[in-house]
């Protein structure tokens, strides 16, 4: 198989991405406002050493959010091409359907890691973590993101339209973060809430990352943590990838094109169309 309609799709995100900087930037407010809102809100009940330990705790579950966010509002544009008629040109190319969902995970994988390390850099300035810790953040939350990636391409490939998309979101995303103990422990929850929290896959993504902050407290071993993670990344890609190739809509066509020449036109639609566009979606999706 050729490798260029994946760049292409690749490519193809990531130009949105650093396109819209303002976006990329207003990515981190979220994560900083978490971190001054909760940590001194919570931290202002706590004294001394206990302020400055939670504080510290709570890196890895900011951290992680940063990569939930990220990498659900990159699977958008799964939902997006389907909606507005782009996908039925990546689907004519001389490609496995399958391939169109990695290279959008791929894509959204990638965003997600580049808003993490943005993350990581301000945590780093502000004093909050030193290089070290940093340096070690950064393969867990790899495969953080792999997961969170396929978690909104799982999404992506059952939802019709975009309002689906964002009614999914909103009941979705934040049950998952606060069930995670991005900030608290599992063991003061209740008895109930921590099966919840058990089978949350993004439970363990937090937890991976706490176990480079030693000021965070962890609550399953790397193993099980990362054992987790995979199984449920290959599980979520297989059952998204064999979703998309059922649609109707993505059935192969019997034209032979020329490769190259589809793709440039499929970039220059979507630069054409979407955008002005996909910063209003993800606005939209967000609030």
């Amino acid at each position: 198989m050729s490798w260029l309609p994946v760049k292409a799709v690749v490519g193809r995100e990531l130009t949105k991405l650093f396109r819209q900087k303002a976006r990329l930037f207003s990515s981190m407010v979220r994560p900083m406002i978490w971190l001054l809102v909760i940590g001194s809100g919570v931290g202002s009940m706590l004294s001394g050493a206990q302020q400055e330990g939670y504080l510290q705790f709570l890196v890895p579950g900011v951290l992680a959010m940063t990569l939930l966010f990220a990498a659900l509002l990159s699977a958008l544009t799964l939902v997006y091409d389907k909606e507005f008629g782009v996908m039925r040109m990546m689907m004519i190319a001389p490609v496995a359907h399958y391939w169109i969902v990695l290279s959008k995970l791929i894509a959204a994988t990638i965003t997600a890691m580049v808003q993490a390390l943005l993350l990581l850099i301000i945590l780093l300035l502000i004093g909050l973590i030193d290089l070290q810790i940093a340096l070690l953040l950064i393969p867990p939350a790899l495969l953080t993101a792999v997961a969170c990636a396929s978690m909104g391409g799982l999404i992506a490939v059952f939802s019709k339209t975009l309002d689906n998309f964002a009614v999914i979101m909103n009941f979705f995303i934040f049950p998952v973060f606060f069930l995670s103990g991005a900030l608290y422990p599992v063991s003061q929850l209740p008895d109930f809430l921590r099966y919840v929290v058990l089978i949350n896959p993004f439970s363990y993504g937090v937890d991976l990352l706490k176990h480079a902050v030693p000021g965070a407290q962890s609550d399953f071993s790397i193993w099980t943590d990362m054992t987790v993670l995979a199984a449920f990344s290959a599980a979520a890609i297989a059952i998204a990838c064999w979703r998309f190739s059922r649609e109707s809509v993505h059935e192969p066509s019997a034209v032979k094109v020329n490769t190259p020449a589809l793709l440039l036109l499929i970039n220059f639609v979507i630069h054409e169309q979407s955008n002005s566009a996909s910063y209003t979606l993800h606005t939209a999706v967000v609030r």
